[in-house]
Formats: C-alpha cells, sequence, structure tokens
C-alpha cells in the first residue's frame, strides 16, 4: 500500500490502491477502491474526479489504510461501509444481516407485478408479509412504493429486526411497519401472524449445508449463516407455502426467491397447496430465480 511519507492527491491514491487490489484478486478493484475512499471523505465519487488533484490529508489517508486492510482480509465492502444499494435506495447492513442482491430486487418487481394483477385490495390497503425479512429491503421497499400498505415482517433473528427497523426508520415508514420476530419453521407460525394478507414474499435460507464449505470466503465468514442455510435447502419454501395457505385471503399471491435448481420442487409444493398459476420468473443471467403463485378466489 502507499508509504507513510508520500503526500498522496486522490487520483494516484486511487491508481496505487487500485493495483494493489488487483494484485491481491479482489474483484471491482477500481470501483472498491473509490467507494473506500468516498466513504472516507464523505462524499460522492463522482466528488473524487471533480478534486482529483487534491491532497488526502494524513488522517484521511490512515482512515482509508484501515479500510482497505479490513477489504483486504475479505470483509465484505457493504460490511465496511455499513450500506448496500438495493433497488436506488441506501439500507444500513453489518454482520447481523445478509447483504441484499440484485437478485433480490427482481423478487420486489415480480412479486409487485403478480399482485397488482390480481384480486383488488380491501378499501383499508393492501397487507402484505415479508417472512426472513433481514435488513428489511423488501418490506421498506414495498412501504416506500406502495403507500396505503401494511407490511409485517418477520424474522427469526432479534439482531436482524433492530437493523430492519433501523432502515424503516431510515426511509420513514416505520409507522406501517409491524415487526415480530418468529420462525417460519415452528408448527404455530402462522397463528401467531394470525391475518389476511394479500401478498407473502419470502427470500428464506436455501443453501443446503453440505454447499456450505463450498461458499466464497467472504460469505462463509462474515455473512450470517442463518440467514443462507438450511439441512435440506427446502424446508423453507414447504413450511412456508403450508403458511400461506392459511394466512393470504382468497386470490392473494405468494412469492419466493428461488435457489438456482430449486423450481421444480417449489412448484411441486406449491401445486400440492392448491396455489393456481403458478409461474417462474428467470434472473439476468437466465437461471429460474422467482417463483409465484395464487391461492384460487
Amino acid at each position: 500500500m502507499p508509504e507513510h511519507t508520500r503526500q498522496w492527491r486522490t487520483l494516484d491514491l486511487l491508481k496505487v490502491t487500485e493495483e494493489h487490489f488487483r494484485e491481491k484478486k479482489i474483484d471491482e478493484a477500481r470501483l472498491h477502491a473509490e467507494i473506500l475512499l468516498a466513504h472516507v471523505l464523505q462524499e460522492s465519487r463522482m466528488d473524487l474526479y471533480l478534486n482529483y488533484d487534491r491532497p488526502v490529508e494524513q488522517p484521511q489517508l490512515e482512515a482509508f489504510r484501515v479500510l482497505c486492510r479490513d477489504r483486504l482480509k475479505g470483509r465484505p465492502l457493504q460490511y465496511i461501509t455499513g450500506e448496500q444499494i438495493f433497488y436506488g435506495y441506501s439500507f444500513s447492513v453489518d454482520e447481523r444481516v445478509l447483504i441484499p442482491r440484485p437478485e433480490t430486487e427482481l423478487l420486489f418487481e415480480y412479486a409487485l407485478e403478480r399482485w397488482q394483477a390480481g384480486a383488488p385490495a380491501p378499501e383499508s390497503g393492501p397487507e402484505i408479509l415479508d417472512i426472513g425479512t433481514g435488513s428489511g429491503c423488501l418490506a421498506v421497499l414495498f412501504a416506500i412504493t406502495v403507500p396505503d400498505a401494511r407490511i409485517t415482517a418477520v424474522d427469526v433473528s432479534a439482531e436482524a429486526l433492530e437493523i430492519a427497523a433501523l432502515n424503516a426508520e431510515k426511509h420513514g415508514v416505520t409507522e406501517r411497519i409491524r415487526f415480530v420476530q418468529s420462525d417460519a419453521l415452528h408448527p404455530g407460525f402462522s397463528e401467531k401472524l394470525a391475518g389476511r394478507y394479500d401478498l407473502i414474499v419470502s427470500n428464506p435460507p436455501y443453501i443446503p449445508e453440505s454447499e456450505w464449505s463450498a461458499l466464497q470466503k467472504e460469505v462463509k465468514e462474515y455473512e450470517p449463516k442463518i440467514a443462507l442455510t438450511i439441512s435440506d435447502g427446502f424446508a423453507f419454501y414447504h413450511a412456508i407455502t403450508r403458511s400461506a395457505s392459511a394466512l393470504l385471503r382468497a386470490g392473494g399471491v405468494l412469492c419466493f426467491e428461488l435457489h438456482a435448481d430449486g423450481a421444480s420442487v417449489v412448484s411441486g409444493s406449491m401445486r400440492d397447496g392448491g396455489y393456481e398459476g403458478i409461474a417462474v420468473q428467470k434472473d439476468y443471467a437466465g437461471l429460474d430465480r422467482v417463483i409465484s403463485g395464487a391461492l384460487p378466489v
């Protein structure tokens, strides 16, 4: 990394950091260097280039080095900066929650589209249930996008719910989201959430424990295992499908994010549960990513 005695300009510091990140096999080396330096300087990446010849002061340089060392150890960029952009909105994240992925943006889009094309919501506004809310990204986004909706956000982790509540406050939707700590695998899950929902969405843990050791170091060592893995990969899908039958209104929609090879099993579970119009959507890589179905009207 840069020498301690040199006076560094912004552009030179970015160039040298990018080269060092590339040598250490950091993906998107330039982008990560820019984000970390912008975070330290408390400005945008565009500002870095508008002030490319500006000297970086010693306290800022030391803080930047600390963040770069964290990144080189494998700590995810989003945990270092405490932020992930999801669907254009900033969400606070740390090691208590899974980092929201672009694939989950597709879950939001398809769930919203499927629900809006279905049975009309009650006059009092739709009720939406987000199971496994994590950072609260889906619950908050629904609250922002559907102003008359009331959302119930569920997670087994009390620590995750703390972050979700923080994000709800950050985006000014706290009053319309109810946070509930509950385990979707527990037999009394549907009774605890008694009500009638128009839409249920879930991005449940779906990575089989047998695949855990093959995951990237950044995932295994930093992201919460409880949010990612389950014994066989399908337990949550089956349990939530059963519970949703008792929680949805007639015509209500259930929508899941999928494991890349889970569509056939999950669609079978939904058919067995009496869901209609079961549809699978692919992600940008052409993989089955979202599945939806509705209860009969």
